[in-house]
């Protein structure tokens, strides 16, 4: 923004000095000068237009575009499947969107120079610049940068073929030398953004607690060791496969709230099996039904 402040202040000025070496300025209210001042607000929206795309269609990921594509709503599945071919295109549409701003805002004070003297040309020139070139096309582009991208597609579309002789090498040398952006998330920014979730869980976010917390043990399974997922035997809760399921066992059984039970013979390092509490439905406390008589599921052994 700063350097299209500065170019058009600077033509301004050297269109201004050839103006007092011989050129005539258009006289106010004739039919040059309301073409001239309509010229110079096209130029200005043109360039608006422009700064806003690029700022819009630019700050577009394509794995939002794809998401939007599959999960939004249906005007979002709309627009991003509407925009996602022409932001593929990253660098031949920043350079078309670039070029086109440029071209506006250099020309922009070649017209002013011709309906207004020096002065008021380089005021005119800069507040335009600024305000409806820049600053408002920007700020309305970033909060509905999907839907004013979706509805000006149609002209992105035209500018890149216009500008295809250029855009289009520049755009392909961008890629030989910067690559194309990386499409999807990696392992670490995933378990970021979940952890960005877990902070809002308690906020009302979309995500729950537990559910952040099963997201991101998902997502350590590949890194995990059984060591680092290991309980100590001293730390758990086991039965001896001789004891009784009498109400004493029983209420340590649920007081623990596990759903299974590790049983051992003899020694609590001795473990030879899992009990499923769920098993445990249809035994009555006061029978003081053995351990060994509910049926024991072999348990996995890993190194």
């Amino acid at each position: 923004m700063t350097m299209h402040l500065m170019n058009a202040m600077i033509a301004t000025r050297y269109l201004t000095r050839d103006s007092l070496m011989g050129a005539e300025a258009i006289a106010f209210g004739s039919i040059w000068w309301f073409v001239y001042a309509g010229i110079s607000c096209f130029l200005v929206l043109f360039a608006g237009i422009m700064s806003g795309l690029t700022l819009g269609l630019m700050s577009l990921g394509l794995v939002e575009l794809e998401i939007l594509q599959r999960s939004g709503t249906p005007s979002e599945k709309k627009q991003a499947a509407c925009i996602l071919p022409v932001v593929q295109k990253q660098h031949q549409l920043l350079v078309t969107l670039l070029l086109c701003n440029a071209a506006s805002m250099e020309a922009l004070p070649i017209y002013l120079d011709k309906m207004f003297n020096q002065y008021v040309a380089i005021i005119l020139s800069v507040t335009f610049v600024l305000f409806f070139g820049e600053v408002i096309p920007q700020a309305i582009c970033t909060r509905y940068g999907l839907a004013v991208g979706a509805n000006f597609v149609w002209l992105v579309r035209i500018l890149m073929i216009i500008c295809y002789p250029i855009s289009y090498p520049i755009g392909k040398i961008l890629d030989w030398v910067l690559g194309h952006n990386e499409a999807l998330f990696r392992r670490a920014q995933l378990k970021v953004l979940v952890s960005i979730h877990s902070q809002e869980a308690g906020k009302g976010g979309e995500l729950t607690h537990d559910e952040t917390t099963i997201i991101s043990g998902a997502l350590d399974l590949t890194e995990k060791t059984a060591e680092e997922a290991m309980t100590p035997i001293e730390s758990t809760f086991s039965l001896d496969v001789n004891s009784k399921l009498d109400w004493e066992a029983m209420g340590k059984i649920l007081a623990r709230g596990h759903s299974r039970v590790p049983v051992y013979s003899g020694n609590p390092k001795n473990v030879i099996g899992l009990l499923l509490v769920k098993s445990l439905l249809t035994v009555r406390p006061e029978t003081e039904t053995p351990v060994s008589a509910v049926s024991i599921r072999r348990i996995p052994r890993f190194s």
